[in-house]
């Protein structure tokens, strides 16, 4: 067993279950790199720096007596993992902690060997760490690898003492208790009051893949103080009732820290306020530090790839050092929000119109038609020789893969076409049909209704000029691509749209202060941009009252940003927006352009964006309060 990494019995444990039984159960099991972004923060760093202090304290009495009290201090810690599957976050902890008693039994003992075959110097037991779990076999991997674990130190205490210290029997009990944490009270698995941390990584399941099951244990636990389900309980992520349950739990003692993997989506978009303000509010949770999004990779064979954050939180007196970590480092700040920010505490919400004198965003049309409207590139030609009087109601379609990517697709925009001029093209009509009973075999009724008008989207937007917004962007792009259309084209709702736009309000919404607030509060798919009119656009500060000069400048930037892109006209906006390569007079053209967005706000000209975005919610809150 010596030979035996405990924690690698989470990975042949994931590897024995089949993908579908780990997707329903959001298991995703942890690398021992990524189990320490979660324990180093929360206790081990500064248990570490503790003991260096003592290592390096010159009395060598003194020193021996803080050895002593340190060895004491961490045997009287207590740890729970309350989604702990096969038990990698208190294994690891466990041996982290062994590891500190092993370095002070040497500062303890130095030369000196233990007398006497019943002499015990250990205190850090396996006893101090509780989980839950909800699958009977991870509860007895977890126990076992406890045991290996500990058996495995004790072997590296005997050759502090110079003693051996015989496993066998088995003396120690582990606190793994089987059950669905979100079912079982916390507090009769460990005194809330004896409780120092609580750790771990509970199942990854958005709310649109939970089960019944899980649906109900959501709204059993999200509830406000007088038992109720919160509006949102139903709309946030499965992790999110691991936080409330632990921070009932730090009710009944404020001392409790604990530290969280999540999926990134509980620090973006509407999840914010749905997760984070009762949190904030109700309980009085800080965030003491986090990881901001990065992937999460498993030890087993099939690795799972997840984008995740880790959120260090506790009710009682903050941390004296509140850090954020990401791919660049760590960041001392002076406050974390919910979306792991270094600004104010705010909780942008769902608003179905703009907060500011700014034209109205909507989305693009939703065909609902089983794609017979719809007229794909590779049939275009064929279509029109088989049907030429269908030319004049065809247009090019677009969404956000067609109009970042400048892939042709086309659609029957067939809206006035009187009957007579229908049933005179035939392929047409086929078209027509087809969609019609597509529509009245759909089982929502909602779609079923549309049969009554087959040739039509469900909905018939084609405003005269728009500025078109893609809803999914690459993380990897500086900006979202946006762009100006006619009528000539019909937006998808892959796409929102702003009719009637002008450049001026282009060059805002395609500056590096807009993307710096798109970046902070939208959503995500894995870690590309997911663009919300209802978050994003509606909830946007925007200069205040700009005079004309400004408006002038900004249009005047903005346009230049489109004639740069005119220059290459056979490179598609992915091409003009990919990082490296980003031509020259484009990059030129969007920093002067940022430049004069900045000195519209009133904005250093050298804010970084952390500092833009601490700006834009400060302005959020202060036009929040005014309406």
């Amino acid at each position: 067993w010596s030979l035996i990494s405990p924690t690698i019995f989470g990975a042949v444990f994931e590897s024995t279950l089949n993908p579908e039984t780990r997707r329903a159960g959001g298991m995703h099991y942890t690398s021992i790199e990524n189990i320490h972004k979660v324990i180093d923060p929360l206790f081990l760093n500064d248990l570490k720096a503790e003991l260096a202090d003592i290592k390096a304290t010159s009395v060598a009495k003194s020193k021996k007596d803080r050895a002593y009290a340190f060895q004491d201090k961490i045997s009287k810690l207590k740890f729970f993992d309350p989604a702990c599957g096969s038990g990698n976050f208190l294994t690891e902890s466990y041996t982290s902690l062994r590891r500190l008693e092993n370095e002070a039994l040497k500062i303890i003992y130095g030369n000196d060997r233990v007398i006497g075959e019943f002499a015990d110097p250990i205190k850090v037991s396996i006893n101090q760490f509780y989980g839950i779990e909800i699958n009977d076999f991870a509860c007895s991997v977890a126990q076992t690898a406890l045991w290996i674990a500990e058996s495995q130190m004790m072997a590296a205490t005997d050759e502090i003492v110079g003693y051996s210290l015989d496993p066998l029997p088995l003396k120690t009990y582990t606190n793994i208790h089987e059950g669905n944490a979100l079912r079982m009270d916390w507090n009769g698995v460990v005194a809330p009051e004896e409780l120092n941390y609580i750790m771990g990584n509970p199942p990854f399941l958005g709310y649109s893949i939970q089960n019944e099951s899980q649906k109900e244990d959501m709204l059993s636990v999200l509830v406000d103080e007088n038992g109720k389900p919160y509006k949102t309980a139903g709309k946030v992520d499965y992790v999110s009732a691991w936080y409330f349950k632990s921070a009932l739990m730090m009710q009944n003692n404020p001392r409790i820290k604990a530290a969280l993997v999540s999926t990134n989506s509980i620090t973006q978009g509407e999840q914010v306020a749905g997760i984070w303000a009762p949190l904030m509010n109700r309980f009085g949770v800080h965030i003491d530090f986090a990881w901001r999004t990065f992937i999460w990779d498993s030890e087993a064979n099939q690795k799972a790839h997840v984008h995740c954050v880790i959120v260090g939180f506790s009710v009682g007196a903050p941390s004296k050092q509140l850090r954020i970590f990401d791919t660049d480092g760590l960041k001392v700040v002076s406050h974390i929000n919910g979306y792991i920010i270094d600004a104010d505490d705010v909780f942008i919400e769902n608003r179905s119109t703009p907060m500011c004198d700014v034209p109205s965003m909507t989305t693009g049309n939703r065909p609902a038609d089983g794609g017979h409207l719809i007229i794909e590139a590779s049939d275009y030609d064929e279509f029109i020789k088989a049907d030429p009087e269908s030319i004049r109601y065809i247009k090019k379609l677009v969404g956000s893969e067609e109009f970042i990517n400048n892939k042709k697709r086309y659609c029957l925009w067939l809206v006035g076409v009187s009957p007579s001029e229908l049933r005179k093209m035939p392929k047409v009509m086929e078209r027509v049909t087809a969609c019609r009973e597509n529509r009245l075999a759909a089982p929502d009724p909602g779609r079923r209704k549309l049969a009554d008008k087959p040739a039509l989207f469900r909905e018939t937007k084609n405003p005269s000029t728009y500025i078109i917004v893609p809803a999914t962007s690459s993380e990897r792009r500086p900006y979202i691509p946006m762009g100006f259309l006619t009528d000539e084209t019909v937006p998808t709702n892959a796409v929102t749209i702003i009719p009637e736009a002008s450049t001026y309000h282009f060059g805002i919404l395609e500056s590096s202060v807009h993307m710096a607030w798109m970046r902070a509060v939208c959503g995500r798919l894995k870690s590309d941009y997911r663009y919300s009119k209802d978050i994003v656009y509606n909830n946007f500060p925007w200069p205040v009252n700009p005079d004309d000069a400004v408006v002038a400048k900004i249009s005047a930037t903005a346009q230049a940003i489109l004639y740069a892109r005119a220059l290459y006209p056979d490179s598609s906006l992915a091409d003009l927006y990919d990082d490296v390569a980003m031509p020259p007079e484009l990059r030129k053209a969007h920093r002067a352009n940022d430049a004069a967005v900045l000195e519209a706000y009133g904005f250093p000209k050298d804010a970084t964006e952390s500092d833009i975005v601490a700006r834009l919610f400060k302005m959020y809150r202060e036009i929040t309060n005014r309406n």
